[in-house]
């Protein structure tokens, strides 16, 4: 017992398991499945947001256009759902049989070659990661090696985020165009949209999330996560001391978007479709609000960002359609303002020392013999005072 709670104050992941305990017991609990859908949505959104924590708060390397790899790897789900869904059978009212719906309006006469590995589901997998991540390092490996950063590799991110959504919005053939991929209803064989397809697939949502906390709570404690402050505040320092800033800027962009595949997958199984809405500029800088808003330095503060922008912009579309959006920009900024550090700034420049500060004003009281001292005391001082008194006299 002592060696796990040693190892739960090393990594700090006390606050890890309080999430833990909101979004596997807490909100299941408290919600109906319609709500917890909605939940586990958002929870994708997080994955983006504890990427950019990575790449953002501990590599100093601004990312606006992490959408792109969400999408990555949301497509790459999608196609072996929708090839799934595009069995011969389910379309044999289509001019071609056997090729999703999109391809035939496009009058494809068969599956194009780069679609065949798509049916196999550890293919697929391995896509979700693979080819988000070998995007950013292209990317991230030919601006970095030229020293290329701050301002202007934001703006390079936004511009691959506009060129991959005109790419899969012109290719309407190939990938669904401005409509996406929908109708995604089964995996291998297993119907996805009944309720306890759902409750697992939170679920599944969920445990992946606390392992990527832990994963990169992990690297934040060994030598890369030091390295990586280090470039952050003083780069040039860390270079001439001997290492190679780009590699490790080259690592970290990379998992960060490794990261937002997982989170985009996950994405495509709860919701069912996947288009290019999700990919563009727009989303990406929606994604840095959520890390900025829980604190860019916080795994966790980064998961409660996500949720709380995206329930606020669920209640206010809600409640306020005509202006959700001013009161959504209203969020954004008085966060901010506030909290320059997020939500994980508050609690920590605030909250935790109210708690301490309250745990040691209890201490005292709660230990034994504590009453009696103080009324030991006054006979003390009264007789501190008469031995001076006496001691004043006889010198008189």
């Amino acid at each position: 017992m002592q060696a796990l709670k040693a190892w739960i104050q090393r990594y700090q992941l006390a606050s890890l398991v309080l999430l833990t305990v909101l979004l596997a017991v807490v909100l299941p609990l408290a919600l109906d499945i319609f709500r917890l859908n909605l939940v586990g949505k958002y929870l994708t959104y997080a994955f983006v947001a504890i990427g950019l924590v990575m790449v953002w708060g501990y590599g100093g390397v601004l990312s606006l256009g992490q959408g792109v790899f969400f999408g990555l790897g949301g497509y790459a789900m999608a196609m072996f759902l929708k090839l799934e869904a595009s069995d011969p059978i389910s379309t044999k009212i289509q001019s071609t049989p056997g090729i999703p719906d999109f391809m035939d309006w496009n009058q494809l006469t068969e599956l194009p070659s780069f679609w065949l590995p798509f049916k196999s589901l550890p293919f697929s997998l391995a896509a979700v990661i693979a080819v988000p991540t070998l995007l950013a390092w292209l990317i991230s490996f030919a601006m970095f090696k030229r020293r290329v950063g701050g301002v202007y590799f934001a703006i390079i991110t936004q511009a691959v985020a506009l060129i991959v959504t005109v790419l899969i919005i012109g290719q309407q053939g190939y990938t669904g165009g401005v409509n996406g991929m929908t109708d995604l209803k089964t995996l291998w064989g297993w119907d996805t949209r009944t309720d306890s397809a759902k409750y697992i697939l939170y679920y599944v949502c969920v445990a992946l999330l606390i392992g990527a906390i832990v994963l990169c709570r992990w690297i934040q404690t060994g030598k890369v996560g030091t390295l990586l402050l280090a470039m952050r505040d003083k780069e040039d320092r860390v270079r001439f001391s001997g290492y190679d800033v780009a590699n490790f800027k080259v690592f970290v962009f990379c998992l960060a978007a490794a990261l937002s595949g997982v989170g985009g997958a996950l994405f495509t199984l709860q919701v069912g479709f996947m288009s290019p809405s999700f990919v563009g500029i727009v989303p990406s800088i929606e994604m840095v609000i959520y890390a900025a808003v829980g604190g860019r330095m916080s795994l966790v503060g980064a998961v409660y960002g996500t949720l709380l922008v995206n329930a606020g912009k669920t209640y206010f579309s809600e409640s306020f359609p005509d202006l959700w959006l001013f009161l959504m920009a209203g969020l954004f900024i008085g966060v901010t303002m506030a909290f320059p550090m997020g939500l994980a700034g508050l609690w920590e420049s605030r909250i935790v020392p109210w708690w301490n500060s309250r745990r040691k004003g209890a201490a005292p009281a709660a230990a034994p013999g504590a009453q009696a001292a103080p009324a030991q005391a006054p006979a003390a001082t009264k007789s501190t005072s008469a031995l001076s008194e006496g001691m004043g006299r006889q010198g008189a």
